[in-house]
């Protein structure tokens, strides 16, 4: 059974492609200062799934052109929406069979990460590609309000259908948070 978190993981994912829903090539490419544009923004979350699941995780790299392009503190650019779409789609593709797989141990395993300095775990990873996303998609949703597009989301999708709350497999209870100190 796939891990609840992956599960939220997925749902994400699916929220960017909602946001990007109605926006074409050249309003992709419409860079409103200081913001970088959404096509440039797709290619920076493809490049933290690809550094995280395949590069960190599996020791390979699908897209070694997301790196020179899309990393944190690469300069701005303006790629064509289809062609970091593409490369999105064929980093989660390739990094959903780890993700399927991965369980609680792996998650909660900490590890130094290569090139960073820092001890994390997948899980705390995974966190941080979540809210990576979100912040992401909030800014995409005030580049669309910039291009003039009426009727988006508001909120998030169908949560409560497409990947409610469940516990990992064998917890069946919850502990009551620690009593605060006044």
């Amino acid at each position: 059974m796939t891990h609840p978190l992956v599960e939220q993981l997925r749902f994400t994912r699916g929220e960017l492609q909602r946001a990007l829903t109605g926006v074409n090539d050249e309003e992709a490419r419409r860079r409103f200062l200081p913001m970088n544009c959404i096509s440039w923004i797709v290619g920076h979350l493809a490049w933290q799934e690809q550094r995280y699941w395949l590069r960190f995780a599996q020791g390979t790299k699908l897209r070694p052109e997301l790196d020179a392009d899309f990393a944190y503190g690469r300069p701005a650019s303006a790629p064509p929406l289809e062609q970091v779409l593409q490369a999105w789609r064929e980093v989660t593709v390739a990094s959903d069979p780890w993700l399927d797989g991965v369980a609680t141990p792996t998650l909660t395993e900490p590890f130094t990460v290569p090139g960073w300095g820092i001890t994390t775990t997948y899980g705390s990873l995974m966190l941080r590609v979540i809210y990576h996303y979100y912040y992401h998609i909030g800014e995409i949703m005030a580049i669309r309000q910039l291009l003039g597009h009426t009727d988006l989301p508001e909120f998030i999708g169908d949560l409560d259908h497409k990947a409610p709350y469940r516990p990992e497999k064998g917890l069946s209870h919850v502990s009551e948070p620690p009593a605060r100190s006044a």
